[in-house]
Protein backbone atom coordinates (compact mmCIF):
# COMPACT_ATOMS: atom_id res chain seq x y z
CA UNK A 1 0.00 0.00 0.00
CA UNK A 2 1.54 3.23 -1.16
CA UNK A 3 0.79 6.06 1.28
CA UNK A 4 2.51 9.43 1.50
CA UNK A 5 2.43 11.10 4.90
CA UNK A 6 3.12 14.60 6.07
CA UNK A 7 2.54 16.44 9.31
CA UNK A 8 1.01 19.82 8.66
CA UNK A 9 -0.87 22.60 10.37
CA UNK A 10 -4.13 20.76 9.65
CA UNK A 11 -2.91 17.49 11.19
CA UNK A 12 -1.36 14.38 9.68
CA UNK A 13 -2.14 14.15 5.98
CA UNK A 14 -2.07 10.70 4.39
CA UNK A 15 -2.36 10.53 0.60
CA UNK A 16 -3.43 7.16 -0.76
CA UNK A 17 -1.44 6.62 -3.96
CA UNK A 18 -3.48 3.65 -5.14
CA UNK A 19 -6.53 3.52 -7.35
CA UNK A 20 -8.36 0.89 -5.28
CA UNK A 21 -9.00 0.09 -1.63
CA UNK A 22 -10.56 -3.34 -1.86
CA UNK A 23 -10.38 -6.82 -0.36
CA UNK A 24 -6.94 -7.40 -1.86
CA UNK A 25 -5.34 -4.50 0.06
CA UNK A 26 -7.75 -3.69 2.92
CA UNK A 27 -5.77 -5.38 5.70
CA UNK A 28 -2.45 -3.97 4.49
CA UNK A 29 -4.04 -0.50 4.19
CA UNK A 30 -5.28 -0.63 7.77
CA UNK A 31 -1.91 -1.89 9.05
CA UNK A 32 0.02 0.87 7.23
CA UNK A 33 -2.37 3.51 8.48
CA UNK A 34 -1.90 2.20 12.02
CA UNK A 35 1.89 2.37 11.65
CA UNK A 36 1.87 5.89 10.24
CA UNK A 37 -0.47 7.31 12.87
CA UNK A 38 1.10 5.70 15.96
CA UNK A 39 1.99 8.13 18.71
CA UNK A 40 0.78 11.27 16.96
CA UNK A 41 -1.72 13.91 17.90
CA UNK A 42 -4.39 15.83 16.04
CA UNK A 43 -6.62 14.79 13.19
CA UNK A 44 -5.61 12.44 10.40
CA UNK A 45 -6.77 13.57 6.97
CA UNK A 46 -6.99 10.79 4.41
CA UNK A 47 -6.56 12.17 0.88
CA UNK A 48 -8.56 9.89 -1.42
CA UNK A 49 -8.08 11.88 -4.64
CA UNK A 50 -6.28 8.99 -6.39
CA UNK A 51 -8.76 6.31 -5.27
CA UNK A 52 -11.39 5.45 -7.87
CA UNK A 53 -12.84 2.30 -6.28
CA UNK A 54 -13.70 1.24 -2.72
CA UNK A 55 -15.51 -2.03 -2.01
CA UNK A 56 -17.08 -3.17 1.26
CA UNK A 57 -13.73 -4.47 2.54
CA UNK A 58 -12.08 -1.14 1.77
CA UNK A 59 -14.91 0.74 3.44
CA UNK A 60 -14.56 -1.56 6.44
CA UNK A 61 -10.82 -0.84 6.59
CA UNK A 62 -11.45 2.93 6.58
CA UNK A 63 -14.10 2.60 9.31
CA UNK A 64 -11.77 0.30 11.27
CA UNK A 65 -9.01 2.89 11.03
CA UNK A 66 -11.41 5.54 12.34
CA UNK A 67 -12.27 3.33 15.32
CA UNK A 68 -8.60 2.58 15.92
CA UNK A 69 -7.79 6.30 16.17
CA UNK A 70 -10.81 7.26 18.30
CA UNK A 71 -11.28 8.90 20.68
CA UNK A 72 -7.84 10.52 20.74
CA UNK A 73 -7.70 11.37 17.04
CA UNK A 74 -10.29 12.00 14.35
CA UNK A 75 -10.06 10.46 10.88
CA UNK A 76 -11.25 12.92 8.25
CA UNK A 77 -11.59 12.25 4.53
CA UNK A 78 -10.73 14.55 1.65
CA UNK A 79 -10.91 14.87 -2.12
CA UNK A 80 -13.11 11.86 -2.82
CA UNK A 81 -13.63 10.90 -6.44
CA UNK A 82 -17.29 10.64 -7.55
CA UNK A 83 -17.41 6.81 -7.37
CA UNK A 84 -15.91 6.75 -3.87
CA UNK A 85 -18.21 9.56 -2.70
CA UNK A 86 -21.18 7.55 -4.01
CA UNK A 87 -20.18 4.54 -1.86
CA UNK A 88 -20.01 6.75 1.23
CA UNK A 89 -23.38 8.34 0.41
CA UNK A 90 -25.13 5.03 -0.27
CA UNK A 91 -23.85 3.52 2.98
CA UNK A 92 -24.53 6.76 4.87
CA UNK A 93 -20.91 6.86 5.99
CA UNK A 94 -20.83 10.44 4.71
CA UNK A 95 -22.68 11.34 7.92
CA UNK A 96 -20.07 9.58 10.08
CA UNK A 97 -16.92 11.20 8.68
CA UNK A 98 -15.96 14.82 8.30
CA UNK A 99 -15.39 15.15 4.56
CA UNK A 100 -13.39 17.92 2.89
CA UNK A 101 -13.83 18.80 -0.79
CA UNK A 102 -10.06 19.13 -1.15
CA UNK A 103 -7.09 17.84 0.81
CA UNK A 104 -4.63 20.23 2.39
CA UNK A 105 -1.67 20.70 0.09
CA UNK A 106 1.13 18.19 0.53
CA UNK A 107 4.50 19.92 0.92
CA UNK A 108 7.42 19.21 -1.38
CA UNK A 109 9.20 17.21 1.29
CA UNK A 110 6.50 14.64 1.93
CA UNK A 111 7.95 11.23 2.68
CA UNK A 112 6.86 8.16 0.84
CA UNK A 113 5.77 5.32 3.09
CA UNK A 114 5.51 2.11 1.14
Amino acid sequence: MNLISESGADGLILRVNEDRIDAAVAIHFKDRLRELTAGGEGPVILDLSQVTFVDSSGLGAIVGAMKLLAPARALELAAMTPNVARVFRLTRMDSVFRIHAQAPEIARHARAAE
